[in-house]
């Protein structure tokens, strides 16, 4: 095996020749006299998930930039330039291609990660590191007809990707959890390619979320990473709903990558409906028409889903999607115009069995196995956008979805490029899964502090969400307000610009013991549905004590007792989702012998075995389910 400081063999990590590294891409870049600085970002193609796509997935190679001294030179100056302006690489420091000093570092004999998943959970040196890593997959592609285009798309990687293909810079995202794509049509060759991706994770006052959380900031490209083959005019967005004024008729949208004349057809054999879309040198048109024929709403108990398929010349898109509607009035949630309540609970995108960020399919059937087994209707999926696998699942198996952006705890209000962020990433949530029918809740922040720079920011999300998708509820997990005599309510002013009330509360556990619930009251000014977005308290599975005990599962189980009848006498209640489904890691975490490294509030233990509040409200949920 050749030294770190040998040549990069002709399978190098950007252009495919006997340079160095950083002389490679260089070289690259002069022959194409083009800047480094990504121009080709593009917008995720709606139901990128069910398109045909050549997967990227497997192993990938890497190394570690500990200190970035790959990246930055001695100066802190990009080698890409990326953070100084539009630039070729040759201007930068005046460097000849036979003048580099990035010897140490080769993709030559470098290890190997998965993809998708985690660094943290595959490398033990890599456990608690938050910092760059540079990965790199070599793949062939064939020209492309003419006229067509080839996107590379990601489902998500943490925290910041810069992507480059063949030594070209394709592009920059920011942000952990949302899917993006560029488009590398000008970028790939025929035969063999180079994708690498600079992945870092370091956490950031200015970032959505910021530098302080309560779960693990798992690194790397956690999510899928594929091509998708598209012609030049293509489906780029669809909306497929019902009237929520007339549960007969489908409202909706058809986006186009491009101006257009010609039809459009929309499909649904079983609805027997073949909708006919003229565009007229057009890029969106409206959808309106009603449904003759029978059909089944989707709800929890009937989780019915219709084949759509969309066509326009060369592309052809289908999608499975169920026919509801979603609506607060007055005191009560309504699903297709008939009260629900909503036996919940909360889940991070973790699989506690192994340890690490969820990538598939079978880790989330897991948790929707233990859903399931609880007799729940509902999961708040906490505290960021989770795996397109979710709500596709949640979809077929009747699971009700609250989804969230990571606006947590205390971020930078007034920093506009901060918004921005969040706003982006609350637009491509919406954007992902607005056809997925068990969405019900776009929740706009968690626990932020009362204050009028917080309230601004807030307020700009939800005129954006709503301006985004009208069709459901938006919300966010507020604090509550002590009034004294065991009476509290929420006074906090966004609780005016959201549909559903929601709050976290923890009486029994961070606030006295138990017995304080036995008291306790809650009042309502505003004639709002209301749910209770966490409650919950710690155990360690199998540590056994009395009720006062506390991180017994006995304590937990008392608290849970408790809070179920202290939730019976709340006003408006349309449901509550309790912290949280099972175990999850948290550095923040580190009492000995009981958490090391987890937050130990999950209702199912690291291992997958249930604690006893699980039965309880298992119990108290299969009486709520027969009352209704």
């Amino acid at each position: 095996m050749k030294s770190s400081s040998s040549y990069v063999s002709p399978n190098g990590p950007f252009c495919q020749s006997k340079l160095t590294f950083l002389s490679v891409l260089t070289a690259c870049l002069l022959a194409t006299n083009v800047t480094v600085w990504g121009q080709h970002e593009t917008t995720v193609p709606q139901n990128a998930y069910g398109r045909n796509k050549i997967s990227l997935n497997g192993n990938w190679q890497y190394f570690v930039d500990r200190y970035e001294a790959f990246f930055y030179d001695f100066v802190r100056v990009p080698f890409d330039s990326s953070a100084i302006g539009k630039r070729d690489f040759a201007a930068l420091d005046g460097r000849a291609k036979d003048k580099t000093d990035r010897y140490e570092y080769s993709f030559d004999g470098a290890k190997e990660l998965k993809v998708p998943g985690d660094w943290n959970s595959q490398v033990q040196e890599l456990l608690h590191y938050e910092g760059s890593i540079w990965y790199r997959k070599l793949f062939d592609h064939s020209d492309l007809p003419i006229e067509n285009k080839l996107l590379l798309y990601f489902g998500a990687v943490n925290y910041r990707a810069d992507v480059y293909v063949n030594g070209k810079k394709a592009g920059i995202h920011t942000g952990g959890f949302t899917p993006f794509a560029f488009d590398i049509s000008e970028l790939v060759k025929s035969g063999q390619n180079s994708l690498v991706v600079r992945v870092d994770n370091k956490r950031a006052k200015e970032a959505v979320p910021t530098d302080v959380t309560d779960w693990w900031n798992y690194g790397g490209i956690t999510r899928e990473v594929s091509l998708i083959k598209l012609p030049n005019v293509y489906v780029q967005d669809y909306q497929i709903q019902l009237n929520p004024e007339n549960l007969k008729e489908l409202l909706g949208y058809v986006e186009l990558s491009t101006e257009y004349t010609g039809p459009v057809t929309i499909k649904s054999e079983e609805l027997g409906l073949w909708i006919t879309l003229d565009f007229n040198n057009q890029q969106k048109v409206s959808l309106k028409k009603r449904i003759n024929k029978p059909f089944v709403l989707w709800s929890p108990e009937h989780p019915k889903r219709y084949d759509f398929e969309l066509s326009v010349s060369e592309d052809r898109i289908t999608d499975k999607i169920g026919l509801r509607t979603i609506r607060a009035e007055g005191n009560q949630l309504l699903l297709n115009e008939k009260p629900i309540f909503l036996r919940g609970i909360c889940a991070h995108e973790e699989n506690p069995l192994k340890g690490r960020r969820n990538t598939s399919k079978d880790d989330a059937l897991q948790l929707f196995k233990w859903v399931k087994d609880l007799n729940a209707n509902y999961m708040r999926l906490a505290h960021y956008p989770h795996n397109e696998h979710m709500p596709r699942l949640a979809d077929s198996l009747g699971i009700l979805l609250w989804e969230e952006i990571p606006v947590y705890w205390t971020i930078d209000w007034t920093n506009k490029e901060t918004y921005h962020n969040a706003e982006k990433q609350l637009s491509d949530m919406i954007s992902r899964d607005h056809n997925r029918s068990s969405v019900i809740i776009w929740s706009l922040a968690n626990e932020t502090p009362n204050t009028e720079d917080r309230l601004v920011f807030l307020k700009k999300l939800a005129k954006k969400a709503r301006s985004l998708d009208q069709s459901r509820l938006l919300s966010a997990a507020l604090f509550k307000q002590n009034l004294g005599d065991g009476v509290y309510t929420i006074s906090d002013p966004f609780a005016e610009y959201t549909d559903v009330v929601s709050f976290n509360q923890y009486l029994g556990w961070y606030e006295s013991t138990p017995e304080v619930l036995d008291n306790a009251y809650f009042k309502f000014d505003k004639a709002k549905p209301v749910i209770v977005s966490e409650f919950g308290a710690g155990a360690k599975q199998g540590f056994r004590g009395d009720s006062l005990t506390r991180w017994s599962e006995d304590y937990q189980n008392d608290l849970y007792k408790r809070t179920l009848k202290f939730l019976d006498r709340i006003p408006n209640l349309v449901g509550f989702s309790p912290w949280i489904l099972a175990d999850f890691r948290s550095p923040r975490r580190q009492l000995p012998i009981i958490q090391e490294g987890w937050n130990r509030k999950g209702i199912v233990g690291q291992n997958g075995t249930y604690k006893q509040a699980f039965y309880t409200l298992q119990e108290y949920y299969n009486e709520k389910n027969k009352k209704r």
